[in-house]
């Protein structure tokens, strides 16, 4: 059991702008401050969805199977109080669809029953649940369906919002519908590394749609039984850059990545932004890292300020919607220079926020070192190492470095 705690309201300056339109559910919370995972990358054992599927396939373009993960599914309670014991007040965390509804209209009451008392030990923790309903992973049977290609997937992912919120929307403080919609639309049907694995602009179109569609299901499911909890959607988005001559190839690249899904937020209370990093854009299409920068374990540019850019750019797109960090991280052996990210990246988040941007909250990517989807276990974004043999946690100073952060030392 862990003590109650009081939370540090990070110091804006300013009022919030919010649409008049909109009620700002977003009001009675403080500053968020927090740590993120995602079900599959932590819990371990998750046998029911398409990505075990995809991890065992002789042909996986998988490093290595995600297995026992992190045991989180049974370790939550320790990894919370770590969380909680830094300083930090929310928890950001999703349910497994393929354990909720294994089988077609199944609703597993034993699962919807964990989810619940994670909520619960948050909030004996003194951590607020930030819970997501989809991150990346999919029921088997819905992925023998045609997935997000048909567009049923939607009212199927409707009825099971309706469900987990109706299991325990009452203990959420934050609800994301879905996690980096525009990920799995873009490396599962265009690119190939995602399950199911195609090669078809088309296919991905399809997917787009889709993924819409449901998140609009479950934004009107959250809306119906809990008119006052703040819903938005978590969108994967960078600092896209243009050389000389690149604008229009720039906008070409960002408009069916980010502003197709930044489109579909309207009405929402926030819209998640997950940054790590900048891309270079010229007149001839995509430019690589640039010379000399320094490089993540992802392979791509150790570029904090990224954040800032993408936060700026997201309010001033959206008409000024209210924005919470809902990711950003680095993967690296090197824990300075995960301190020396935090800080920068904070940094560029207080520089928006002085300049007008609504923003509410800033979570980190992530909570433990996970499986990072087809790369594995090999990039490190925790804030607390797992010995995966033992499941022994120990906290990096970087999190230690966060928790100062929050807490406003």
């Amino acid at each position: 059991m862990c003590e109650a705690r009081s939370f540090f309201i990070y110091p804006s300056g300013r009022d919030s702008i919010v649409s008049a339109m909109t009620p700002d559910r977003l009001a009675a919370l403080p500053f968020l401050w927090g740590a993120a995972t995602s079900a599959h990358q932590v819990e371990g054992g998750n046998e029911a969805s398409d990505w075990y599927d995809w991890e065992q396939r002789i042909d996986s373009v998988c490093a290595e199977p995600s297995g026992a993960a992190c045991d989180h599914l049974h370790r939550y309670p320790e990894d919370m109080r770590l969380l909680a014991d830094l300083g930090l007040n929310c928890y950001r965390f999703s349910v497994e669809w393929s354990r909720i509804e294994p089988e077609p209209g199944d609703f597993d009451q034993h699962w919807l029953a964990h989810y619940r008392r994670m909520c619960e030990t948050c909030r004996e923790c003194g951590l607020l649940p930030v819970v997501t309903l989809h991150h990346f992973t999919n029921p088997a049977w819905v992925a023998a369906r045609g997935g997000w290609e048909e567009a049923v997937t939607a009212r199927l992912f409707g009825r099971f919002s309706e469900r987990v919120l109706d299991a325990l929307g009452d203990l959420v403080a934050v609800l994301i519908t879905i996690n980096e919609p525009n990920i799995p639309a873009l490396l599962g049907y265009e690119e190939g590394v995602f399950p199911p694995g195609k090669r078809d602009r088309s296919a991905r179109l399809r997917a787009i749609d889709t993924f819409i569609a449901a998140h609009r299901f479950a934004v009107e499911a959250a809306r119906s039984r809990f008119p006052e909890l703040p819903v938005g959607m978590a969108i994967a988005m960078a600092d896209w850059q243009a050389l000389p001559g690149g604008e229009t190839e720039r906008d070409d690249w960002r408009r069916l990545r980010e502003d197709v899904f930044l489109d579909a937020t309207d009405g929402d209370d926030f819209v998640g932004v997950n940054t790590y990093t900048r891309h270079r854009i010229g007149a001839a299409g995509w430019i690589g890292n640039e010379s000399g920068v320094e490089l993540t374990s992802m392979g791509y540019e150790f570029w904090p300020e990224a954040l800032g850019a993408t936060l700026e750019r997201t309010w001033s797109y959206t008409g000024g919607r209210t924005l919470i960090v809902t990711e950003s991280g680095i993967g690296t052996d090197d824990d300075a220079r995960r301190i020396e990210y935090i800080d920068r990246a904070v940094a560029s988040m207080q520089s928006a926020i002085a300049s007008g941007v609504a923003v509410r909250g800033f979570i980190y990517w992530s909570a433990l070192d996970n499986f990072e989807w087809h790369v594995g276990y090999g990039p490190r974004f925790g804030l607390i190492e797992v010995n995966r043999e033992t499941q022994e946690r120990r906290l990096k100073p970087s999190a230690a470095h966060l928790g100062a952060v929050a807490r406003g030392q």
